[in-house]
């Protein structure tokens, strides 16, 4: 069985599609997918399903469901020698997707995210960026995006998009210490307008401006980040943030791809948006 996440629901098994239609049932295949290997307890689905106030049928509804579910499973295992019990099994207390974490695309995102920092943080950047690359284009569009979403789903969309922007961050930071700042600006541009308020981002794209001979448009871009921030907020950029745009104004060598110097000063924190450490590398492409 083949099941995406990362985008709309899609599960497959021997080719033919076995995602419900009916909207619980789906939450159902949804929670077990990106739990898969481990037994989801009852308490958990119901809390997905119906909340702090579950009906008194619940548990009789929610075995419904999971006959649901088998039901499809079994209509595409004919004429195999595997049963739908053997893939969706009822176990203490509560359900268990028996897959492998690489048949759900979220678990090898995840993955193959998680060895992209690891060659990062060992100096490896091309590796970095193509390991990072390779997970982020697993990605078809938000999480679940056609599927209702309950509290227990909502805590599990919430990590995989925060995962998603640490892991994009951490690649385009691999592709500045490569020098493809220039690269960089189409896709800088249009991820700085999306996220408005993201520290890390901004500072990428100002030195990736900077470094393509842009400096007035490194100007512009931290001119936007403060007027959103105190409109939205009512705070002003972060200390690095400040100190970022007044070694563009002085045209500081600190910001010379061939420098190390303000490497050190300005540290990357993963997903972080205003108020949060940042790094802008300065490391030799």
């Amino acid at each position: 069985m083949e099941i995406q996440i990362l985008g709309p629901l899609e599960a497959r098994e021997n080719g033919r599609c076995i995602a419900p239609s009916a909207a619980k049932p789906r939450q159902i295949l949804a929670l077990l997918a990106l739990h898969a290997g481990k037994v989801v307890p009852v308490p958990t689905l119901f809390e997905e399903l119906w909340g702090e106030n579950p009906p008194r049928s619940a548990r009789t509804t929610l075995q419904t469901y999971v006959m649901q579910l088998r039901r499809l499973i079994a209509s595409a295992l004919d004429g195999s020698p595997r049963d739908a019990k053997d893939l969706l099994h009822t176990r203490f207390g509560g359900y268990r997707l028996d897959l492998p974490s690489e048949c759900v695309d979220a678990c090898a995102f995840e993955r193959i995210a998680e060895a992209g920092v690891r060659a990062f943080d060992a100096g490896d950047m091309q590796a970095a960026t193509r390991l990072l690359r390779t997970s982020l284009e697993m990605w078809q569009g938000q999480a679940l995006v056609d599927v209702s979403i309950g509290l227990v789903l909502s805590m599990d969309v919430t990590r995989l998009e925060e995962a998603r922007l640490v892991a994009l961050e951490l690649r385009i930071e691999a592709d500045l210490r490569l020098g493809r700042h220039q690269a960089l600006l189409s896709e800088l541009a249009m991820l700085t307008a999306r996220h408005p308020m993201n520290e890390n981002l901004c500072a990428k794209y100002m030195v990736a401006l900077y470094r393509s001979g842009r400096q007035w448009r490194a100007l512009e871009a931290y001119a936007r980040l403060r007027d959103t921030l105190v409109e939205e907020l009512g705070v002003d950029p972060s200390v690095r943030m400040r100190r970022l745009q007044q070694l563009i104004l002085s045209s500081d060598a600190t910001l010379d791809p061939r420098d190390n110097g303000f490497a050190e000063e300005l540290r990357y924190a993963p997903g972080a948006s205003h108020a949060a450490t940042l790094q802008v590398d300065s490391s030799p492409a």
